[in-house]
């Protein structure tokens, strides 16, 4: 007699493995597409950086490659003696000097960083145009300014002052130059 294993050398499957899959109809593919995508090759925010990455290298390497630091405390770590509260001697520990491939990389994110930063906060033409008018018609008398009818919003005394100075600290010269505008307009009337 032969053994039985040898005439149909079939290994027994897994339960539930044999059914086919079926399509399931409550996911949302697009959305799954997406997130694998994510977060197969995350989306780098510094353009410099993502200009002058490597796909084929690790992360590791290619921040090494551009003079960037992976681990901060790898790169700037605490010395031991400072940790423990004591002093630390002028040679306490020396940053070792690695390779950098790609040093543009660096000096343009200095470059950037160096710029000034623009304002970008601005008031709005209707504020402005508000506070001119109030202090056009009723100088620097809030009570006036509230009981104004034009002061649509409501605002009570404290609020207008509030937005006069807000104005005042946006646009000193413009500021200046109406205040003197209006002086000017006194004295040509009297």
């Amino acid at each position: 007699q032969q053994p039985r294993q040898q005439r149909g050398a079939t290994m027994p499957k897994a339960k539930g493995k044999g059914r086919r899959q079926k399509y399931s109809y409550n996911l949302n593919r697009k959305r799954l597409y997406r997130s694998a995508r994510r977060r197969a090759a995350p989306r780098i925010a510094c353009s410099h950086i993502r200009h002058a990455w490597d796909p084929t290298k690790s992360v590791a390497r290619n921040l090494a490659d551009m003079g960037l630091a992976e681990d901060p405390n790898k790169a700037l770590p605490i010395p031991k003696k400072l940790q423990l509260g004591m002093e630390v001697d002028s040679h306490g520990w020396q940053p070792e000097k690695k390779i950098v491939q790609k040093p543009y990389v660096v000096n343009e994110m200095e470059y950037e960083a160096s710029l000034p930063e623009k304002k970008s906060n601005t008031l709005s033409r209707d504020l402005i145009d508000y506070v001119r008018y109030m202090i056009q018609n009723h100088g620097e008398n809030y009570k006036e300014m509230a009981r104004d009818e034009k002061n649509y919003y409501q605002d009570t005394p404290k609020q207008i002052k509030r937005k006069i100075n807000v104005y005042k600290n946006f646009y000193p010269e413009e500021y200046k130059d109406f205040i003197a505008s209006l002086k000017q307009e006194k004295m040509d009337v009297q």
